[in-house]
């Protein structure tokens, strides 16, 4: 149970972290500059990589999210960890993990004051992603830290699997945090993938097996060419179909392959990879993360997050479009605009909303930085 000041410190932080992130993101909306990097793709993605260290943690962005977000964090560790980045990774994750402590509990974000809170609400993936992130960083656990997540993993079960250790239909955040889902195949992968995390990194506190999750992605989500987004549509969301071959959870080249031709098929791809959906209408979405406020946000846009993904799977399975749409994508996505995009509109320009413009510089351009890496050692 939490103490006195635990509870002082998780109250007081999820507000004023959770306001002053919200002030950032409408002043840069109007005020904010985006910054233009020179050189190629791989030379403006390490320059921004380097910018984003503060020397306590990795930045989200070089616009607004200039705080610790766990989930941006912990797609690219992995990532930053192969490039030679790895004491810097450790180090945020010993400061994410002495602040979660502070506050008795993993939220998805934290600013550089300590503040713990989340965005836009509690999400399913924010422990599954510090458990990965442990994982894949070779993190050492101390005793304290092994009693803390062992705490968490008993929450998690109580507060998002049923008795069975399937996901309940409650409503929370995970990846494409504007959607209600319906339980997302991207939710089911990375609770799988903290199955896995959790027995390599030797803790007792989470009593479901991989095994258990993939069995239910090939059963309930997998249609012949792609995972459905969630139980109750069988529409295509770009996270829901890449993040089972990204984290590793399904390695099955058929499946993969199937997924990538709808991709090419469909032009999932154009002008460059990769838009989140051609089928915006089949999902439901927090009202005010859509028109008037933010239309098409996590709808036809492009996202660099899963153009690194898509990119890194087509690699992954050897597929011949790869060098061609890596090169697209490095031309169209960060050459073009000087940087690392949070996500574009559907023709290449910059999105702008009422409320909300694009994120210059975002953490992510670490995954391209690996993705750069592989090719030179090819």
């Amino acid at each position: 149970m939490a103490t006195l000041t635990q509870r002082f410190n998780r109250t007081s932080g999820r507000i004023f972290g959770t306001v002053r992130a919200e002030w950032r993101e409408l002043y840069h909306r109007y005020f904010g500059k985006i910054r233009r990097f020179e050189g190629n793709a791989e030379e403006i993605c390490n320059q921004i990589v380097d910018e984003l260290w503060n020397g306590d943690f990795y930045l989200t962005s070089l616009g607004h999210f200039d705080f610790f977000w766990m989930r941006d964090f912990g797609t690219t560790a992995e990532s930053l960890v192969k490039t030679g980045r790895k004491k810097h990774v450790l180090h945020t994750l010993k400061w994410a993990l002495m602040h979660y402590r502070k506050s008795a509990g993993v939220t998805t974000c934290i600013d550089k004051y300590g503040n713990c809170f989340n965005a836009p609400m509690h999400a399913v993936d924010s422990l599954p992603w510090l458990l990965h992130c442990l994982h894949v960083s070779g993190y050492d656990l101390n005793k304290s830290e092994r009693k803390f997540l062992a705490h968490e993993l008993r929450k998690y079960c109580k507060k998002y699997l049923d008795t069975t250790g399937h996901l309940r239909p409650i409503k929370f955040a995970e990846m494409r945090d504007a959607v209600v889902y319906d339980r997302s195949a991207y939710a089911v992968t990375l609770i799988a993938r903290m199955a896995y995390c959790v027995e390599q990194l030797g803790l007792q506190d989470f009593p479901y097996s991989l095994q258990k999750y993939q069995k239910e992605l090939i059963t309930r989500y997998w249609n012949g060419q792609y995972f459905n987004a969630d139980r109750s549509t069988n529409a295509f969301s770009a996270e829901c179909a890449l993040f089972p071959f990204f984290l590793g959870v399904i390695e099955d080249e058929a499946l993969a392959g199937a997924t990538l031709d709808y991709i090419t098929d469909n032009n999932y791809d154009d002008p460059f990879p990769m838009i989140y959906t051609k089928q915006p209408g089949e999902f439901t979405y927090h009202w005010w993360m859509t028109a008037p406020f933010m239309p098409e946000y996590e709808g036809n846009t492009l996202w660099s997050w899963h153009g690194m993904f898509y990119l890194h799977t087509l690699r992954r399975f050897n597929r011949p479009e790869f060098k061609k749409q890596r090169e697209r994508f490095a031309k169209g996505m960060i050459e073009q605009h000087g940087t690392f995009p949070e996500m574009l509109n559907k023709d290449g320009s910059w999105y702008y909303a009422p409320v909300y413009r694009g994120d210059p510089g975002m953490v992510w351009a670490g995954i391209y930085v690996d993705l750069a890496r592989l090719e030179h050692t090819h």
